[in-house]
């Protein structure tokens, strides 16, 4: 009796498994397809690569427009000498809020490269102007003592850089914000989403510029 329960239920089971679908030779494929992209974007040696180009990207550029600074100031005056301290904190601040923007841009869109590079190529511009302007937290000081008179357009891109260092500073802590206090029912929850979140920033960043050129610190220079 017990043999006959045991091939009873066998046969039961075999005839439940032979009634469950069969995946299609399609829906295979495609699983296959979906298993070597996502293999594909997670091949380590391309983010190893990604990095030391990003670290480049830092090092480099900043230690030659240091060096630009120290060793050829005079030519560096000569030819930025043309430039109205105006100009170059806007330069300098579009330079740094684009930096900023390909960057959030990298991580909303993670699945493109282009951002990335973008990003690498702006962050190598940006280390540029600051190593030649000579940026830190005394930069009032060192530009005087490399420039001497002629340091108001090195401390004009340095008060860019930093309003829109300070701009992104503050919109971090406001989103963060957001996130943490605000509901998700609440009509200030839309500030969260990506391109209100994009708005928000940009005029974070404006009002920070405006603040710099109206608000007395060039005329500090």
């Amino acid at each position: 009796m017990q043999e006959m329960a045991q091939c009873k239920a066998n046969a039961n089971a075999a005839n439940a498994n032979a009634d469950e679908p069969l995946e299609s030779p399609g829906e295979l494929e495609s699983e296959l397809s979906i298993a070597d992209i996502s293999k594909r974007h997670s091949n380590p040696k391309r983010w190893v690569l990604y990095f030391a180009i990003l670290l480049v990207a830092v090092v480099v550029p900043y230690w030659a427009g240091r060096t630009l600074a120290v060793q050829h100031t005079a030519w560096v005056v000569k030819n930025f000498s043309v430039l109205s301290a105006q100009g170059v904190v806007f330069i300098a601040w579009v330079t740094t809020v684009v930096t900023a923007t390909v960057l959030a841009m990298a991580l909303i869109e993670s699945g493109r490269w282009l951002w990335r590079f973008l990003f690498v190529v702006f962050l190598a511009i940006e280390q540029f102007i600051s190593g030649l302007c000579l940026l830190r937290l005394s930069f009032w000081y060192s530009t005087y003592v490399v420039y001497g008179p002629a340091s108001g357009l090195a401390n004009a891109a340095n008060l860019g850089i930093i309003s829109a260092g300070f701009g992104v500073a503050v919109y971090a802590i406001l989103f963060v914000g957001l996130l943490v206090t605000v509901p998700k029912k609440s009509r200030l929850n839309v500030l969260t989403r990506s391109w209100a979140s994009l708005i928000m920033f940009y005029a974070i960043e404006v009002l920070a510029i405006l603040v710099v050129i109206f608000g007395g610190f060039m005329t500090a220079m």
